[in-house]
């Protein structure tokens, strides 16, 4: 049987933004590494590895308390999060995809 549905996949900007827009809706209560692997469909190794950059670069900020880690979207990633939404809006008028 063949399937017509052609897989769409996310960019890693996409899969960025994603993790953030997640993280945002958490608000200041924050988001757990395992929410955010099903919210934001990635593996666990592989979402790990992308929240150490997003923390590096201060657009998320760890918390530990009590062995577990949670994470929330600091200022510079809200902004870096709109600035990129603008972007990519920008880009879809001209016909580009991101």
């Amino acid at each position: 049987m063949n399937s017509s549905v052609a897989k769409i996949y996310r960019s890693h900007q996409q899969i960025v933004s994603d993790v953030l827009t997640i993280t945002q809706d958490a608000n200041r209560s924050g988001i757990q590494i395992t929410v955010l692997c099903q919210k934001a469909n990635q593996s666990h190794s592989r979402l790990r590895n992308l929240l150490t950059k997003l923390t590096s670069s201060g657009l998320v900020n760890k918390i530990e308390y009590n062995g577990k880690n949670t994470f929330v979207i600091t200022e510079k990633g809200k902004l870096f999060l709109e600035e990129y939404t603008k972007f990519h809006e920008l880009a879809g008028a001209f016909g580009m995809e991101m």
